[in-house]
């Protein structure tokens, strides 16, 4: 088996696990909400919280790169994440959801770009075909329809905004693969930069709320300890493969598995804009993935180095 055969592999199994674990947490996120009133807030901090035990795990055992490039794109990684999502709560309190979300959804194609850009990263027309179809389907599965009343406002700034973080966010967790940070490294300053931002997001909560029964905590843990975990296979995913693949391959899959997901448990049927999705992310990941597997192309010097280095931390 050649490294690259092995590197494609690689990313192809975290990425299928990030897949699997934001699925899942896709279709049973709005719980805590939406059955006992929890507040988003709180919900952010428990998800920085539970960021602890996946980064506990991986940090078992690996070396701390100190290297101030290692800080600074750590805690750019780290912020550019934290700080989209309590911008996001504070979007949805200003403009509406079905709007918001389908301009944040755009993200994957900022990352391509700055991946093609700056890492010189290629990918062949078949994969070009399946990105189509992947930055379609995560459009496609935003859609809820709606009338166009607030289509302008604040919150489309915001939107913006979290849009172009969570791009940039994704280029950087391979932009430290390519300079040899591993991902422990990575994963420690996401965590760090989730937690420093909980005094931001109960100070706009005005406190920590005491009037909820305990299953609204115990169900916001469980269901972002899916989230906190899949953040931590993103990293793995990106550090073994091109973030022009693997950022609109998860953001297709991980919502058509929630729509699945949710037609089981829910016993929903997707909507039109759904059901082609769905297919659109199959069909285009499924491209992308075998255009990736068949090129075979040797990673450059700069990439392989970086990566053994991983391997080995």
């Amino acid at each position: 088996m050649t490294d690259t055969t092995k590197r494609t592999r690689g990313w192809i199994f975290y990425a299928t696990l990030l897949i699997i674990f934001w699925g899942v947490w896709g279709a049973f996120s709005a719980l805590p909400a939406t059955k006992y009133g929890y507040p988003d807030e709180m919900i952010y901090s428990i998800w920085a919280l539970t960021m602890i035990i996946p980064a506990a795990v991986i940090l078992r055992g690996q070396r701390w790169d100190r290297r101030p490039a290692a800080t600074i794109y750590g805690l750019l990684i780290g912020l550019t994440g934290a700080g989209g999502q309590l911008a996001l709560f504070q979007a949805l309190t200003m403009g509406p959801a079905y709007l918001i979300f389908p301009i944040i959804s755009i993200s994957p194609a900022i990352t391509v770009v700055m991946a093609m850009v700056l890492l010189r990263e290629r990918i062949p027309v078949l994969a070009s075909v399946g990105l189509v179809m992947a930055l379609a389907a995560i459009v496609l599965f935003t859609i809820t329809g709606g009338d166009s009343e607030g289509s302008s406002g604040p919150w489309l700034l915001l939107a913006i905004v979290i849009c172009v973080a969570w791009g940039v966010q994704a280029y950087f967790m391979r932009k430290t693969a390519t300079i040899g940070v591993n991902e422990a490294t990575t994963f420690g300053w996401m965590t760090i930069s989730g937690l420093l931002l909980i005094p931001v997001a109960l100070l706009s909560l005005g406190g920590i709320p005491t009037d909820f029964p305990w299953q609204a905590p115990a169900l916001a843990a469980g269901t972002q300890i899916l989230n906190a975990i899949g953040a931590l296979f993103l990293v793995m995913a990106l550090a073994r493969g091109k973030a022009s693949i693997v950022a609109p391959t998860t953001n297709a899959l991980a919502p058509a598995l929630t729509v699945i997901i949710s037609l089981v448990a829910y016993q929903t049927l997707p909507t039109p804009y759904g059901a082609i999705g769905i297919v659109l992310a199959l069909v285009g990941s499924t491209l992308m993935v075998y255009a990736d597997e068949r090129r075979g192309e040797a990673p450059t010097a700069a990439v392989l180095e970086p990566t053994a280095q991983t391997e080995r931390a």
